[in-house]
């Protein structure tokens, strides 16, 4: 039997604008979905069009948090005409989406970095406030709701984001001290910090690295002193080191790669067992069981990916917003394997010579030449990020068939695919 909240997930149906689906994609879907219900087949979905084959990831593109939240804004702006409407800041990680809301009037508070761009003094209470599915900081929604909006009634928070707050709640009532596995400056992780801040002292950790410099706090290697600057703005105040790395538990930024964030759990467990001298049944005494925080989506994307490289091919692309925390770590797995591009539509395979993509390490879009092989069959692998509308990657798609002058088998794959 299904758990509760995935029962409601599956029943639940979503007002998507038609602009986001795709007939060719949604058959694909439904095909693979009707083949293994149970989600235990990660291999990709083979379209043949001959001189190009295109491998489909199992799992990809919109989640049910952002789906939740598109309804949600589209459905704002269509309840209230005439109103100001003002988005936080982006909706979700696709400029897209982003774009269509901004061409309907809807202007945004603060920019991905919480950079304001409108002042919250210029708001009255007659202005219409989103928050969007990252969720938002305690201090944003207190000022908001001084003004007189009320940030519950167009609250786009995904409900796996806030899976995550409660479980901060839940340990933070037994003592535990929160360390956050997220990108410090992304949206979501500044939200997590914040309702997790209120309840216990809190530290964000990045990355592994990050863990390590800080398991030495824990150790008494590191002069406590040094701690403020080696994590400065990234700790609770009032933090201290001597008291509050005493017992702990890891929540995450749901979109983060799901090996890291349980690597830098596994690594604090094991840190807490030698320091304290525990063992299995005496470890909840300094280290809580948080379990998995990721969302759903995230961990079969990413499980979809790991079988999508499975297959021997060419070249990789990935397709979503540059500021996507969950597309870029489909980017980072494919990278590790083979020739990898990042881009944020068809419109960035400008031939099948040239292409315009994004490289995330540098936060730089670069040209590459001659990045379709010159062999028959090539082969692609084909995935898009969480925030990313199925058009897109039929975008992609058919793009690839007209460099391969295909374009009228790529017409019969919906027949194939009903």
């Amino acid at each position: 039997m299904l758990p509760l909240q995935l029962l409601f997930i599956t029943m639940k149906q979503f007002n998507v604008p038609i602009i986001y689906r795709s007939p060719l994609i949604v058959a694909i879907k439904n095909k693979r979905k009707q083949a293994d219900k149970m989600k235990k087949d990660f291999t990709p979905t083979l379209l043949d069009l001959g001189p190009v084959q295109i491998y489909l990831a199992r799992h990809f593109g919109f989640c049910y948090g952002v789906e939740n939240a598109i309804d949600i804004a589209f459905r704002t702006i269509e309840e209230n005409p005439g109103k100001r409407i003002f988005l936080l800041s982006e909706m979700i990680h696709n400029p897209q989406v982003n774009g269509d809301l901004q061409q309907r009037g809807v202007q945004f508070l603060q920019d991905t970095y919480g950079k304001q761009l409108v002042p919250f003094e210029s708001l009255t209470k007659d202005d219409v406030v989103i928050i969007p599915a990252f969720g938002t900081t305690l201090d944003i929604e207190k000022k908001l709701n001084a003004i007189g909006i009320p940030t519950e009634k167009y609250n786009t928070t995904c409900p796996f984001v806030e899976k995550v707050w409660n479980r901060s709640e839940q340990i933070a009532k037994k003592e535990y001290t929160v360390i956050v596995h997220g990108k410090p400056t992304h949206e979501e992780t500044r939200a997590t910090f914040s309702h997790a801040a209120i309840n216990t002292p809190t530290i964000v950790v990045n990355d592994m690295q990050d863990a390590v410099r800080l398991s030495k706090y824990i150790t008494g290697e590191k002069n406590a002193a040094d701690f403020y600057e080696d994590f400065k703005g990234r700790f609770s105040e009032g933090f201290d080191t001597t008291k509050h790395l005493q017992r702990i538990g890891v929540v995450n930024q749901t979109t983060m790669l799901a090996s890291d964030t349980q690597g830098i759990a596994d690594f604090f467990k094991k840190v807490m067992i030698t320091k304290f001298n525990l063992t299995n049944d005496t470890i909840e005494e300094r280290f809580a069981d948080t379990r998995d925080t990721l969302c759903y989506a995230t961990n079969d994307n990413q499980t979809a990916v790991y079988g999508l490289l499975e297959t021997p091919a060419d070249v990789a692309i990935v397709v979503g917003g540059y500021n996507s925390s969950n597309t870029s770590h489909l980017v980072e797995l494919c990278e590790e394997i083979l020739p990898t591009y990042f881009i944020n539509s068809e419109e960035k395979m400008i031939s099948p010579d040239e292409i315009l993509h994004y490289n995330f390490h540098t936060k730089q879009e670069i040209t590459t030449t001659n990045f379709l092989p010159a062999k028959n069959p090539v082969k692609i692998l084909l995935t898009s990020g969480a925030s990313c509308p199925d058009a897109l990657v039929e975008g992609v798609i058919a793009r690839l068939a007209a460099f391969f002058k295909v374009a009228p088998v790529m017409e019969t794959l919906l027949e194939t695919m009903a």
